[in-house]
């Protein structure tokens, strides 16, 4: 007998699912209007509805069509609602990041240009205020700042120039001149 009230329950739960995703997105509930591209909403929706179905079906007891249906539409909603803030704060973190691109063995920020390299991987402090650039030449775009006394991380040095590429978490960001920084605990710059 508990089998036939699970089944029961759960086809009813189906079937009330069904309804209030299709009633909900053609009202206008929000099941599938989220200001963020991903299926998480819909799958939020799914999941709530099939939840709050069964809830509804074991609290309406014998007749609880009505109750099942109900659940279902409540689950909905705010299965919805839970996968469309879920939507959101992936897409914000996503854009929060800067976008990466891997060329001679780095990876890059998408706003400085390649070069060839020696690799240095050591910290570096800037002795003065300096530019960060696109690319290692001093016509290019600026892409930040070093402060003086400003540690950061030397990638490696730009072949046959006194460039270095500055990165940031493992990242080049942009490039600085030699003459500018210098090795950190060295008192005078070897490059």
């Amino acid at each position: 007998m508990p089998t036939r009230m699970n089944k029961t329950g759960l086809t009813a739960a189906i079937l009330a699912c069904v309804l209030a995703f299709g009633s909900a997105t053609t009202a206008t509930a929000g099941v599938t209007s989220c200001s963020a591209s991903g299926s998480k909403q819909e799958g939020g929706a799914v999941i709530g509805a099939l939840v709050g179905g069964l809830i509804g079906h074991s609290v309406g007891g014998r007749n609880a069509t009505g109750e099942t249906v109900v659940g279902a539409a409540a689950g909905a909603a705010a299965g919805s609602a839970i996968g469309c803030e879920a939507q959101k704060s992936k897409a914000q973190n996503a854009a929060q990041r800067p976008a990466t691109y891997k060329k001679n063995g780095y990876r890059l920020s998408s706003a400085i240009s390649p070069a060839s390299y020696n690799r240095v991987d050591r910290t570096f402090v800037a002795q003065s205020g300096v530019n960060l650039r696109a690319a290692p030449t001093t016509n290019s775009g600026r892409v930040g700042r070093l402060q003086a006394g400003e540690r950061f991380q030397a990638l490696a040095q730009v072949r046959g120039s006194d460039w270095i590429l500055v990165g940031q978490g493992g990242v080049g960001v942009g490039y600085v001149r030699g003459d500018f920084v210098r090795p950190a605990g060295e008192r005078y710059a070897t490059y």
